[in-house]
């Protein structure tokens, strides 16, 4: 697949040469060579960046063709030591006016001292910005009239020579006026879509974005806009051999700097993909320190093949800059499965149990005996403790009511150590899943995007989705700060954590706390070394507020303080359950071991987690490694300055002594 960014190839070879102040006169060529677009390009705009600066001059000379005007290096700075160019000027070709000729015939004038012009400069990512623009021109321009400029005609010649493949483009700034030209060209047709089970490949007469009007232009602004207010914002896009648009993957500053905290355990929501919306949406997701879920990036998805899905993962991962996710969750699909083993080889890839479960109705709804099919097999799949009850009971389903040619059940046996909870008892999850029938998932953008939401109306809502998402993180964090929370019991496991725990998190754990007084009988009843097995009855409610009693097995190791239930919800949501703390308190622990307080659910996360990994291929100088690296060092110190108006107010003077002395060092290279 070809990944093209605003900063796509040169169109120049390395052996061309800019004019400094030559004539402008106009020369014809044949219009073999010219280079046809569709529509008009973007406008040049304060802050987009290039790798070179043969690439900001190609940018700005493509769109002066389509204007109708030639461009001309009016003035260029150069650091006198290592005679390195740092910023320039390109200008109209009708700039400034002629030397006065003392010949006798004198060429007439033909500048007009056009002001159009765009200045740029070389930056600290050694990227070249652009930093001035000027658009109004003081003489007409016409792209109807077909002159060829020298700024053109060079374009045209190395147009026509052959030109080296690219290598893979890992991060992009600006969108390469010629290449987006063709964004929209073709994505405006009526393809239908087929009716599709789940995921699965469908057979589209085009293999990329259903654009409507104004969608690319909207997509292409929005990415402008964030790369000025957003320096670490990071796009990626996917075009044919046509110039359509196939895939689009993006992440903002916040998203990615989430990534190095909460990539441990991810979902890949495809909500949009499953129920068909006119956005082909994907997210990837993980769970913050509250509990939260948080967006780790998202992209626009052609289509549903593996190839696609691929490039979209390892967008993903080129934006990370940090170590593969151990556990990913998905829907249940072939095409994300095989994609994710491609990607993602040493990842615990799982299925969503609530998507499937939710499928039921619209799957089973029309057999004889649908309600009681759907009781036996939702007691088979939450409540089965050990692998030889789910597979009992799942045996007595297919049995009794003659489901044994139901394809749809046979996939799912098939799948089984992917998405039942007695089979992923060892996976840790980070409380990313549903594993109770009670419990329920949404989808990250829930309630922002609909059926028909285009891809325009996404973009719109979804600085406000991640506005409010972030909002609730803030308000979680400030409810937070308070050193110890409301307790509800006299025991110490609550005690000592409502000092440790965010608010969130605190909540669930103090429910198991609470849950303990419905456990009782609490009994040893074999022993093998250190290692003692106990069993915990419980009293729990089942269907129509009927309660019937369970046993929990729980093993404890005297040694070490290690403990495990069979309900495995410290896996499933990374606390203790209320089985083993009744087995602690039973022998006299006083303390939760330490092993089972986990970091990530800390009150002060953020600020106690490693800054500095041993990641393999990670490159120190790069400002995207510069970038997460300092955000992650500022926490702190924007923790401890919204503790008291004194911090603050001392915590903003030195920031703003910081910004002066960068002021400084930047006026001393100019």
């Amino acid at each position: 697949m070809e990944e093209v960014c605003l900063n796509s190839e040169p169109v120049f070879d390395e052996g061309d040469e800019y004019e400094a102040d030559g004539d402008c006169s106009m020369e014809r060529d044949d219009q073999a060579g010219e280079i046809h677009t569709k529509k008009e390009p973007p406008q040049p705009t304060v802050g987009l960046e290039f790798d070179s600066f043969d690439e900001a001059y190609d940018f700005y000379n493509v769109y002066a063709k389509e204007q109708g005007f030639g461009i001309r290096v009016g003035n260029s700075w150069f650091r006198s030591k290592r005679k390195e160019r740092y910023r320039a000027k390109l200008s109209c070709s009708s700039a400034g006016f002629k030397k006065k000729s003392e010949a006798n015939n004198p060429r007439p004038e033909t500048r007009t001292g056009c002001p159009v012009m765009i200045v740029i400069r070389l930056v600290e990512s050694k990227r070249w910005r652009i930093v001035e623009v000027e658009l109004e021109h003081n003489h007409p321009v016409s792209p109807q009239e077909k002159r060829f400029y020298k700024s053109h005609k060079k374009m045209i010649l190395a147009a026509r020579k052959s030109q080296p493949v690219p290598h893979p483009v890992t991060e992009i700034h600006t969108i390469k006026l010629y290449r987006t030209a063709v964004v929209d060209a073709g994505c405006n047709g009526c393809a239908t879509v087929d009716a599709r089970e789940g995921l699965n490949p469908i057979d589209h007469c085009s293999k990329h974005l259903e654009l409507k009007e104004g969608d690319a232009h909207a997509v292409y602004n929005y990415f402008c806009r964030m790369k000025l207010t957003n320096p670490n914002f990071f796009y990626l896009m996917d075009l044919d051999d046509d110039g359509r648009l196939r895939n689009v993957f993006w992440a903002d500053a916040r998203s990615r700097a989430a990534c190095g905290f909460f990539c441990d355990t991810i979902a890949i929501d495809s909500t949009c993909l499953v129920n068909k919306y006119e956005t082909p949406l994907i997210s990837f997701v993980g769970v913050n320190h509250h509990g939260q879920h948080v967006l780790l990036g998202c992209g626009f998805i052609g289509h549903e093949s593996v190839e696609s899905f691929v490039w979209m993962f390892k967008s993903w991962l080129n934006c990370t800059q940090g170590p593969p996710p151990q556990v990913i969750i998905t829907d249940q699909c072939k095409t994300l499965k095989s994609a994710v083993s491609e990607v993602f080889p040493k990842a615990r890839h799982c299925y969503c149990m609530w998507y499937i479960m939710q499928r039921v109705p619209e799957k089973l709804g029309g057999l004889k005996g649908y309600e009681t099919i759907k009781s036996l097999l939702n007691k088979a799949v939450y409540n089965s403790l050990k692998i030889a009850e789910f597979e009992m009971a799942w045996a007595d389903i297919i049995k009794q009511h003659g489901l044994g040619d139901n394809k749809w059940l046979q996939m799912l046996y098939e799948d089984r150590q992917r998405w039942v909870p007695v089979y992923l008892k060892d996976t840790f999850f980070a409380g990313m899943i549903p594993v109770q029938e009670k419990e329920s998932w949404n989808a990250f953008f829930d309630g922002y995007v609909h059926k028909h939401t285009s891809f325009k109306e996404f973009v719109d809502k979804y600085d406000l989705a991640l506005h409010r998402k972030h909002l609730k993180e803030a308000m979680a964090d400030l409810e937070s700060r308070n050193p110890c929370f409301e307790l509800k019991t006299r025991c110490n496991f609550e005690l000592q954590l409502s000092k440790v725990y965010t608010k969130e998190v605190f909540e669930r754990f103090q429910s198991e706390v609470e849950g303990m007084y419905s456990c009782f009988n609490t009994r040893q009843v074999s022993a093998n070394g250190p290692i003692m097995t106990y069993i915990v009855k419980e009293r729990v409610e089942v269907e129509g507020n009927v309660k019937e009693v369970r046993n929990y097995e729980v093993l404890y190791e005297t040694s070490q303080v290690d403990i495990r239930c069979i309900c495995s919800l410290f896996n499933y949501k990374g606390y203790l359950c209320r089985h083993a703390l009744n087995v602690l308190n039973y022998n006299g622990v006083e303390e939760i071991p330490s092993r089972y307080i986990l970091l990530r659910w800390s009150k002060n996360f953020k600020c106690r987690y490693p800054l500095d990994h041993n990641f393999d291929n990670i490159d120190v100088y790069n400002p995207i490694y510069w970038y997460n690296n300092l955000y992650k060092r500022t926490i702190p110190i924007v923790e401890e300055g919204a503790r008291s108006e004194d911090h603050y107010r001392a915590a903003l003077h030195e920031l703003e002594e910081l910004l002066n002395r960068f002021n400084i060092v930047e006026d001393n290279l100019m």
